[in-house]
């Protein structure tokens, strides 16, 4: 079974630089396994007048009321002490990122979502993009490849 990825919208607003980002994830994750959640209505009005495919799943409620068991959720979190792993694809059924337009430097805004228990796992020290993470961790779980690290 594919993977599901979600994505914990945690902005107050649905930013231009965000949808883009989120369209972008909609054009190599197939629509039925990608979820938006937590969106405010006005999120969910963009997003239902945005490109993205109508079949995506735009959840207004957090993914704690998702009724997805904890531990078929890994949260993909820069300060997690493990890296993700092409097992990890058989691990886990969903792969959960925080929908956050990046700070300089990072706040941490991923422990909101830590806090709630997920097992956790990087894709290194580099701050990403949501789409960027999203397509990393897709070449890991899914397609079977290896986190490669490189210097800047």
């Amino acid at each position: 079974m594919a993977p599901k990825y979600i994505i914990e919208h945690m902005e107050d607003n649905l930013h231009e630089w965000c949808l883009l980002e989120y369209y972008h994830i909609a054009t190599f994750i197939h629509p039925s396994n990608l979820y938006f959640t937590n969106l405010s209505m006005i999120a969910e009005t963009s997003f239902k007048n945005s490109e993205i495919p109508k079949e995506t799943n735009f959840i207004t409620e957090n993914i704690i009321n998702m009724n997805v068991p904890m531990d078929k959720i890994c949260l993909l979190d820069p300060a997690s002490n493990q890296v993700l792993e092409p097992t990890d694809g058989d691990a886990f059924e969903y792969f959960l990122f925080g929908g956050i337009l990046g700070d300089d430097p990072p706040r941490d805004r991923t422990s909101e979502l830590r806090r709630l228990g997920f097992t956790t796992r990087n894709l290194g020290a580099m701050q990403m993009t949501t789409d960027t993470a999203v397509h990393v961790t897709k070449r890991i779980v899914d397609d079977r490849g290896t986190l490669v690290f490189y210097l800047e």
